[in-house]
């Protein structure tokens, strides 16, 4: 599990939750402005989520760049061109100054289609030894005022040049940044974030023609109804993938520097299925440090890939998105899904997802164990419509594999309020999930990919 005895990190979340409960009220509409010039606006979805990237050539060539260059061809991404300049970055994880030329890349105005309580950015990049790359969100409220420019993540896919890390400590007053998630500080007041930009910041030692090049940069806005439960789905779909089945608890007390080990990978133990799922491999140079007396040695390489230095955990959703598209031919983003309807829309197009939940042990029938957090893998659905899922929190890789009924599946994963133990109210994620899925999609995938609402 992640962190399973531990308060989640996202119960800060659930402050405005337990405000709602105890005045009895609801989260008021909020208010909406006209699109300013040069905004992107999404048509109006059936669902209260928004994601929205930018992928093309097109848009990278839109925006306003300094110093970065619109990269085409059958991946298109942004790189840097020529340097903007110079700036020392002092890596709070090591103490270490470093002088680094930077080039930026700031997106058009992206007006919502949802106003939203919360925002999670992604990116797919790659960064070779020497380069990495900052992504910041800046936004404007309903109120008309604007937000601070939030650093969303500071990454590279390696660690010899910097940690990678989330910042924290970041707040106006009305909205904050929990580790990877923007959130408007009281829901129940009716604000709400109506358009953001996304600003890229790439970085490389200087002198050199190294480049960090992204092909992804996205964010998906929610505001998901406060519920304990939510409606009920319709079995409609019944296919299993193969996914590789990996138990995180076979790494207890490996490598406990990245979160103490395997007993808390959940989250690239999970993304390392998918990876080869899709076919990604690691070679043995890559795994070359990894202890050879340990099975499944990609998990202990993924945990550390994945690892937040600040956070202090491998959870971070947009590192481990970030992480799967290292491989080559992979793409990953960080959503919601609106209703396992979604998950099966998927699975029917041969794409497996990654689920995050929080629930008691008598919530989920056959789990055995309760957690403040933890993800696991859906693969498919039983005749009867129930979930089959890898999840890692299994004492063996063959114990994986595991079946678990829709309706408690399904409640756990979409509420966003729930009791702890104690009988307090904490927060759920409300759909949030991870797609993996090849950098070109059949055609049958990019429907299912924009029927869940992802471009």
């Amino acid at each position: 599990m992640s962190q399973a005895q531990q308060p989640s990190r996202r119960t800060v979340l659930a402050a405005a939750v337990v405000a709602a409960v105890a005045s009895g009220t609801m989260p008021a509409a909020a208010a909406t402005a006209p699109a300013p010039a040069g905004t992107d606006t999404a048509a109006a979805p059936g669902r209260p989520i928004d994601y929205h990237a930018w992928t093309s050539y097109r848009d990278w060539r839109g925006g306003g760049a300094e110093g970065v260059r619109a990269v085409p061809g059958r991946r298109p991404g942004a790189e840097i061109g020529t340097a903007a300049g110079r700036t020392d970055y002092t890596d709070p994880h090591t103490g270490q100054t470093a002088t680094w030329e930077y080039a930026t890349w700031t997106s058009p105005v992206h007006r919502l289609a949802v106003p939203a309580t919360e925002v999670v950015a992604s990116w797919n990049a790659h960064t070779p030894e020497g380069t990495w790359l900052q992504v910041e969100l800046g936004g404007t409220y309903s109120d008309g005022t604007d937000t601070p420019w939030y650093v969303m993540g500071r990454w590279a896919a390696g660690d010899q040049d910097i940690r990678r890390t989330s910042v924290d400590d970041q707040s106006d007053g009305k909205s904050s940044i929990w580790t990877d998630t923007f959130a408007i500080d009281d829901a129940s007041s009716g604000l709400r974030l109506v358009s953001y930009r996304l600003r890229l910041t790439l970085y490389r030692k200087p002198g050199t023609r190294l480049t960090p090049t992204v092909w992804r940069l996205g964010a998906m806005g929610s505001d998901i109804p406060d519920r304990f439960t939510v409606p009920a789905s319709a079995p409609a779909l019944t296919r299993e993938l193969a996914v590789p089945r990996y138990s995180q608890e076979i790494h207890k007390g490996q490598y406990p520097e990245y979160d103490n080990g395997g007993e808390a990978w959940c989250s690239p133990t999970s993304s390392q299925m998918i990876i080869e799922y899709w076919g990604g491999r690691l070679t043995p140079e890559q795994l070359s440090w990894v202890d050879p007396s340990y099975a499944d040695p990609q998990v202990d390489h993924a945990a550390r890939h994945t690892y937040d230095h600040q956070y202090e955990g491998c959870g971070n959703w947009p590192f481990n998105a970030a992480y799967a598209a290292t491989f080559d031919g992979l793409q990953g983003v960080v959503t919601r899904l609106s209703s396992l309807t979604d998950l099966e829309t998927l699975v029917a197009a041969g794409i497996p997802a990654i689920t995050s939940q929080s629930f008691l042990k008598t919530e989920l029938t056959g789990a055995g164990y309760g957690t403040s957090g933890h993800l696991m893998t859906v693969i498919g659905f039983t005749a009867d419509g129930d979930v089959i899922a890898n999840d890692p929190a299994s004492p063996s890789d063959e114990a994986v594999r595991r079946v678990y009924l829709r309706r408690e599946f399904e409640n756990i994963w979409l509420r966003t309020k729930r009791y702890d133990a104690n009988g307090k109210v904490r927060s759920g994620t409300g759909g949030v999930c991870y797609l993996y899925f090849p950098a070109h999609p059949s055609a049958r995938q990019r429907k299912a990919l924009a029927a869940v609402g992802v471009c």
